[in-house]
């Protein structure tokens, strides 16, 4: 295993000798991102972002008027919508509109480093072509340099060096990119569940029975 590690080291090790500085940077930022999208992982999983199925149920109880059977089944949901959700059960006159400011502000939450995966995404094939700029430029001088003799190989080593650093920031832009499409595409669908069981259980489609409106205020009353 320390040989892998230490083969590994080597490896990043040579390529930030040659590419300079400026693949340095990239990969600095490479280990960031990488940082970011295994917290965003965790935080997703520890949310249960995309896991609403009891939820769901809650809502569809909900919905068909059975409110002790929606209560039950939002007890079982570990989804970060559950107090959202459970705020528009016991308060309905809270008004959409503030229930879903509260849901904005989970949302805000689970949003946190799509702004620094955006800008790793748009940055880093900018600051590879800086960096070819800049071995451009160093190969052209050591051409100029040699003068009358004028050595092919000299010239094609500057430009594969500088081609270098292009080729790590796209490394890093193009997976960053797809992971940050992908957090984006799941939150768009997270609104759009959170609306759904908002505007359900606000303007549900059956009122509770007589019987189950009694134990449900019962349940309540013994509750507060």
């Amino acid at each position: 295993m320390m040989g892998i590690v230490n083969a590994i080291a080597e490896s990043f090790a040579q390529i930030a000798e040659t590419g300079g500085p400026v693949v340095v940077v990239l990969m600095a930022v490479a280990v960031l991102t990488l940082a970011v999208s295994i917290y965003k992982a965790w935080q997703f999983w520890r949310s249960a972002v995309g896991r609403h199925t009891a939820l769901s149920q809650a809502v569809a109880a909900w919905d068909q008027g059975d409110r002790a059977g929606a209560r039950t089944a939002l007890g079982r949901s570990k989804s970060y919508l559950v107090p959202v959700v459970d705020q528009a059960m016991s308060a309905p006159q809270t008004g959409a509109e503030r229930l879903q400011a509260e849901a904005e502000a989970q949302f805000a939450k689970l949003e946190t480093g799509f702004r620094l995966l955006d800008s790793v995404a748009q940055l880093a094939p900018l600051l590879g072509l800086f960096g070819t700029v800049l071995g451009m430029i160093e190969a052209f001088q050591a051409l100029q340099a040699a003068g009358s003799q004028v050595d092919p190989s000299i010239l094609a080593g500057g430009i594969w060096v500088a081609l270098l650093t292009t080729a790590v920031g796209l490394v890093v832009a193009m997976p960053t990119a797809v992971i940050l499409s992908w957090l984006e595409q799941r939150m768009e669908a997270e609104r759009v569940i959170a609306d759904k069981a908002i505007l359900t259980v606000l303007h549900p489609a059956a009122g509770p029975s007589p019987s189950q409106a009694s134990a449900y205020e019962g349940a309540v009353a013994a509750h507060g």
